[in-house]
């Protein structure tokens, strides 16, 4: 006697038994029959379908996740990147051993049957329903693809994931009818390819294209007969027959396969039996998905690429959007990373700064003229270690960069100068520029509100020796504070402000820089070293700024071309300010502070940087054909660089040019090797007049050199406005960008 619920009639189990029998034995499955008591069957998490016509009848199938292949300018792999490995292949690019294997273990009557096997269908019904649930699948190929199409589209979602895969009698009822679309729809070989392309065969590897590589290193066409074997018994139970972990159960499987095979008259048994006795030898490749496995210290690169895409609207509307792109992947990326360069700075890096010292360093390059990004590295290698880190120094916080970016120093002097210059000062300026002075009170702001100095701030310059007056060509090269900061009380704050805005320079978090003497001449605000660099290649390319880009093409798995990020350029000073600029920071390495850095047979420029507490240094130089930045400092800005050990060598003090320099030097002399050198348009600055008197001559008290000069101008036909001499004797009171101690100063 059939078994009856409380309220009478059969259970939904054998409802749903009955009405398959029925239905497939007379055709009529597409017919609308009603199923009763459907609320047993389980179609979603919540809730039921009353009827079989009520299943949508469209099986929406998502594009296949697959992996995303970045390279470099010249087509090189930096990495691969995926939420699924998965390489699609045609039918025709997988070994005919496979395709017989994997139909004979899973789907032997696959080309004889329908979207459902009647056979295999009433015998697991019949078993279903006497032990009152899902014991027993009998799934053919075409409803196993159906059920892969669910877990894709769920993706990582693990409650999707839950539902696609809940053994219910009416997941299958859902299957089924999906599965007869399929089957009407693509044909039994696309059902074969798709499958074969969609499912899970263990050790992180989706589709059989992957697999064949991770297990064996080959390509899917390039099988064996014992190779498709195993590939095909594992994905019953991929855990269970991998054979990476446990030999003996997927040799047991793969013979099973093997033996099934012969069965299904797809190898005689002679061959089935040749390749049982064959031992299993596997060539793994390892799983290399991620930044992290990115060449020549690419790896921060390679993550600035992927922020690229995750922000730029360019890839889609939302960031949700950009995010499933991103994840479907199957994308080939070409970037903008030149290989020489990259090479080179890495290789610099690793020979001034270890990776286990107490400071990091970082290096960006960008080519003047289009923006271009040809190189970023760093001493402290992408990843999770002791030594290790995910923090990319050279960039903003918001594409994965440090929080505040690191203070650049007197690397900001150049974009005083050039703000000034565009203001009619000539690069014949002079100013007191005494040893130390208080920074000038009253400086006119882009508001209207004048700048204060409210606490009585101070700043000196870094020797004693330093005392003015100086022109602007001897205070870019000796790198003289005072000197910029009565510049900037002269011409004041919002020329300056207007000028960094225009080249990009932004603080490290993507706000403003702060409108304030120290910020906007000593560079007492985080800024990142790809800002830098950017900014300064400016002036390689004579006044024009270029947004930087780091993405060349991008082409989709169907070999479509994506719209892409494109580097935007617009002229932002005169070339004759910029030319300006150029000559002023050659006297920086021909005769300043920038000697060790200085290139051969080649036209270079540019200008140290060294912050308050030695915590940061710095070497932003470029030629006219390329820029770049270095930084060295502390990452937690904890660490003061005097008395220390950098790259095995002791350094007493830290200047700019002393460790930063070299790094730049050999950076850039590799990455330019091969090059052309194209020369600057220099321009003719006159050297000040020879104050040939003796010292103490015409002395008078208050001077503000400490040795008078009579009232007298120190240059005929250049005026000095009288707020803009300093003295004192009130040393070491910070510069309000300091640590609050020390000398309040920025050193050169």
């Amino acid at each position: 006697m059939p078994k009856k619920r409380s309220g009478g009639g059969l259970t939904g189990t054998q409802q749903a038994a009955k009405f398959l029998g029925v239905s497939v034995l007379s055709g009529a499955v597409l017919a609308g029959i009603a199923l009763p008591a459907a609320g047993a069957l389980g179609l979603a998490a919540k809730g039921t379908v009353k009827g079989f016509d009520e299943i949508p009848a469209n099986l929406k199938t998502p594009p296949l996740s697959q992996r995303t292949t970045i390279l470099d300018s010249q087509g090189g792999p930096l990495a691969t990147v995926y939420s699924r490995d998965r390489t699609v292949v045609p039918l025709t690019a997988i070994s005919p051993f496979m395709q017989k294997a994997i139909v004979a273990i899973e789907d032997s009557r696959f080309y004889e049957h329908g979207a459902i096997d009647l056979k295999g269908v009433l015998r697991a019904l019949n078993r279903n329903a006497q032990s009152g649930g899902v014991s027993q699948g009998a799934s053919t190929l075409t409803q196993q693809y159906v059920k892969n199409v669910f877990v894709e589209e769920a993706g990582d979602d693990p409650d999707k994931v839950a539902q696609a895969t809940q053994q219910t009698i009416g997941r299958k009822i859902q299957e089924l009818k999906y599965a007869i679309q399929v089957e009407e729809e693509l044909g039994k070989k696309k059902i074969l390819e798709n499958y074969l392309n969609i499912t899970f065969f263990g050790q992180q590897s989706y589709g059989v294209e992957a697999a064949s590589q991770r297990y064996f290193s080959k390509s899917a066409k390039d099988l064996k007969l014992e190779e498709a074997a195993l590939l095909a018994g594992i994905v019953q139970s991929p855990s269970r027959y991998d054979p990476v972990n446990d030999t003996q159960e997927a040799t047991k499987r793969r013979n099973t396969v093997l033996q099934r095979m012969a069965a299904m008259h797809d190898v005689t048994q002679e061959e089935a039996d040749k390749a049982k006795a064959a031992p299993i030898q596997l060539k793994v490749s390892k799983p290399k998905n991620g930044c992290i496995t990115a060449a020549n210290g690419a790896g921060f690169f390679c993550d600035y690429v992927r922020e690229v895409f995750l922000s730029d609207p360019v890839f889609g509307k939302t960031k949700e959007a950009r995010t499933k792109v991103w994840n479907q992947g199957g994308l080939t990326i070409r970037t903008t990373l030149d290989p020489q360069a990259q090479k080179s700075a890495q290789k610099s890096i690793k020979k001034h700064v270890y990776q286990t010292d107490d400071v990091a360093t970082a290096v960006t390059m960008v080519q003047p003229g289009s923006g271009k990004i040809m190189a970023m590295g760093q001493s402290r290698p992408y990843g999770f270690g002791k030594t290790e880190t995910q923090i990319n120094y050279s960039v903003n916080q918001g594409m994965g960069g440090s929080n505040y970016g690191f203070p650049v120093g007197s690397t900001f002097k150049p974009f005083v100068a050039a703000a000034a210059i565009e203001q009619g000062k000539p690069p014949t300026q002079s100013y007191p520029a005494p040893y130390e002075m208080p920074y000038p009170s009253e400086v006119p702001t882009c508001s209207g509100k004048p700048w204060v100095n409210l606490g009585n701030q101070r700043l000196e310059n870094e020797n004693e020796s330093e005392v003015g007056p100086y022109a602007l060509k001897d205070a870019m090269a000796k790198s003289v504070n005072t000197y910029f900061v009565q510049m900037i009380a002269d011409i004041g704050l919002c020329p300056v402000m207007e000028m960094t805005q225009k080249l990009g320079v932004v603080q490290g978090n993507g706000k403003k820089l702060p409108e304030e003497p120290s910020a906007l001449t000593l560079g007492s605000t985080g800024i990142s070293p790809l800002t830098m660099a950017n900014a300064y290649a400016t002036f390689a390319n004579r006044g024009t700024y270029c947004t930087p880009t780091a993405i060349e093409s991008i082409t989709t798995a169907d070999r479509k071309s994506l719209e892409v990020p494109k580097s935007t350029c617009g002229k932002v000073m005169s070339e004759q300010t910029a030319d300006t600029i150029n000559t002023l920071l050659r006297g920086v390495i021909d005769s300043g502070t920038g000697q060790q850095a200085g290139l051969e047979s080649r036209a270079n420029a540019g200008k140290t940087g060294t912050t308050d507490g030695r915590k940061n240094a710095w070497f932003v130089g470029y030629t006219p054909n390329l820029s770049g930045a270095v930084w060295v400092g502390s990452p937690t800005q904890l660490v003061k660089m005097e008395r220390i050990y950098i790259g095995g060598e002791y350094q007493d003090k830290v200047f700019g040019g002393q460790v930063p320099g070299p790094i730049w030097r050999d950076a850039m002399t590799g990455a330019l090797d091969g090059k052309e050198a194209p020369p600057f348009n220099d321009v003719a600055i006159p050297d000040p007049p020879t104050d040939k008197r003796k010292p103490g001559d015409d002395e008078k008290p208050g001077d503000p050199r400490g040795q008078g000069n009579g009232g007298r101008q120190p240059w005929p036909g250049i005026s000095i406005p009288p707020d803009l001499s300093g003295g004192g004797n009130n040393r070491g009171q910070g510069n309000g960008g300091s640590d609050g101690g020390g000398r309040g100063g920025i050193y050169p």
